[in-house]
């Protein structure tokens, strides 16, 4: 997958991104086996892990061409460039950074919590503008936004419970990110048997939400 659009539409397509984040990447492949047999197709893997990039490379290796696999945690130019020479098909950032989402050779989707930063984002160019954190803020507040600003499309991150998932995207979210309540202790080397039974509730709640 190599087309930018596509690439976006792979991860709305998904509705869910599954955010891989724990102290070294070791577990992230079980792990991903696991999401996408459950049908997760869209996955973020943190550069604050250690051995990130290289888990990067192999999960692009290891999973389907149509499984979209990110990096997130996106700060500078030589994150992006690390991240995407290792396979990272899209980019996720806490903040926004306006010259990395112009200057990126993949999506990039820059993290907003107000109006002023999510429209910033719109204009820079992002195909994809992350909420977060979202929790705190809550379905409401993305619905009161889209009331004036319609046009921008939102993916919530952190915060967000499996429950809050349909919420969320009754609200007018695109897709939303998910990390320690869909993967638990998984990404630590726990239990891949409930972490299979979470994703499927997580996939669950998108086709509910969509039906």
């Amino acid at each position: 997958m190599t087309d930018r659009s596509e690439t976006t539409a792979a991860v709305i397509r998904s509705g869910i991104v599954a955010i891989l984040r724990a102290p070294t990447a070791d577990y992230f492949s079980a792990v991903a086996e696991v999401l996408v047999d459950s049908g997760i197709t869209a996955m973020e893997v943190t550069l604050t892990s250690r051995g990130a990039v290289e888990a990067i490379a192999g999960l692009r290796r290891q999973l389907p061409a149509s499984v979209a696999i990110g990096a997130g945690t996106v700060l500078t130019a030589d994150d992006a460039k690390a991240a995407v020479d290792a396979g990272a098909e899209f980019l996720v950032s806490p903040v926004i950074d306006a010259g990395l989402v112009a200057a990126s050779e993949v999506p990039f989707y820059p993290g907003t919590s107000t109006p002023t930063e999510m429209w910033a984002a719109y204009r820079a160019g992002a195909e994809l503008i992350k909420l977060f954190p979202a929790g705190g803020l809550g379905p409401s507040f993305l619905r009161d936004v889209r009331g004036p600003l319609p046009q921008i499309p939102v993916m919530p991150t952190g915060g967000i419970k499996i429950e809050d998932i349909a919420d969320w995207l009754f609200a007018g979210a695109k897709a939303v990110g998910i990390g320690s309540p869909l993967i638990g202790d998984a990404a630590a080397g726990g239990n891949l048997r409930n972490l299979a039974a979470r994703a499927r509730h997580a996939v669950s709640a998108v086709a509910f939400a969509r039906s």
